[in-house]
């Protein structure tokens, strides 16, 4: 056996466990779903084989052409305010002050608590009989207080603002990790040609950190197209759709309606609709922020 193979052949050896969890784990159930998705289901009726017709019907449902709409707004606003929140974080956060590590420790509570565990925290601040937030706003006036989630435009802005509260963090965290590998010689060099904050940040610190924010953006759009714990414990997805996500929809038709063919075609296409998206970031918007700019 030449040395070459036998690199080769250690190299598969080492990689053999990943690629059988992968296999395992997440090519089997997703190509196990695509199958699902070509049959019609019913509770009390046999399975039958229709092709693509759940996808013909998705491609014709106005409820799921909501949910589109909703889910598209949720992750473009949601991601966002988490990506300037994030820089902002970074920036404070990577500067030498006394109690640092503290406040960065503090600043990850809400990305370390579970998203249930928020969204139901978010729900009591909200509500509209004993929520702090009326009581805060309006104290003993109880006829001023705003019952913020069965408003359909108040509603959608608090499970946005409770996705924000939560996952802010975690983009600043990953920018965080950007920051960290921009050389201080660089700044120096450019105090000393007499540069100011914010040419410095313009001109040194955001073409640098342009390979930390596309993993940012990257990360929590896909998080944000996936959200549900957060509709489901906050919303159910109401007042009538108006925060009803996609993934939520998909969750009534396949659990509640008990349409299973259905709903899986629903989880199908936001797996594709996801994975197109990530292509598009690489090849695209991550080529554009990873180019060279002419000296």
């Amino acid at each position: 056996m030449t040395p070459s193979t036998r690199d080769r052949t250690t190299g598969w050896l080492m990689v053999f466990p990943a690629l059988t969890f992968v296999t395992v784990f997440s090519l089997y159930p997703a190509m196990d779903s695509f199958l699902l998705s070509l049959y019609s289901e019913f509770p009390g009726s046999e399975r039958s084989f229709i092709g693509f017709g759940n996808y013909a019907e998705l491609f014709r449902d106005p409820v799921a052409h909501q949910a589109f709409i909703v889910t598209l707004g949720f992750v473009l606003l949601s991601t966002t305010l988490e990506l300037l929140l994030g820089t902002g974080i970074a920036l404070v956060i990577h500067e030498r002050f006394k109690g640092r590590g503290w406040t960065r420790a503090a600043v990850l509570i809400p990305w370390a608590i579970p998203t249930v565990v928020a969204a139901q925290m978010w729900r009591f601040l909200l509500n509209d009989q004993y929520g702090a937030v009326n009581a805060i706003l309006f104290g003993d006036q109880v006829d001023a207080y705003v019952p913020w989630l069965a408003d359909p435009w108040m509603a959608f802005g608090a499970i946005v603002l409770a996705d924000v509260w939560k996952t802010s963090s975690f983009a600043g965290l990953l920018i965080l990790a950007g920051l960290q590998v921009i050389p201080d010689e660089t700044y120096d060099a450019a105090r000393i040609d007499g540069a100011t904050a914010w040419q410095r940040f313009w001109h040194i610190t955001f073409p640098l950190l342009k390979p930390a924010l596309l993993t940012a953006l990257l990360f929590r759009t896909i998080d944000a197209f996936r959200a549900f714990d957060l509709v489901f414990v906050m919303t159910q997805g109401g007042p009538g759709d108006a925060t009803q996500v996609i993934q939520f929809y998909g969750y009534k038709t396949l659990f509640t309606e008990g349409r299973v063919g259905y709903g899986t075609t629903i989880s199908v296409t936001v797996f594709v609709a996801l994975a197109i998206l990530s292509l598009f970031y690489v090849r695209t918007v991550g080529s554009k922020l990873l180019q060279r700019e002419p000296a």
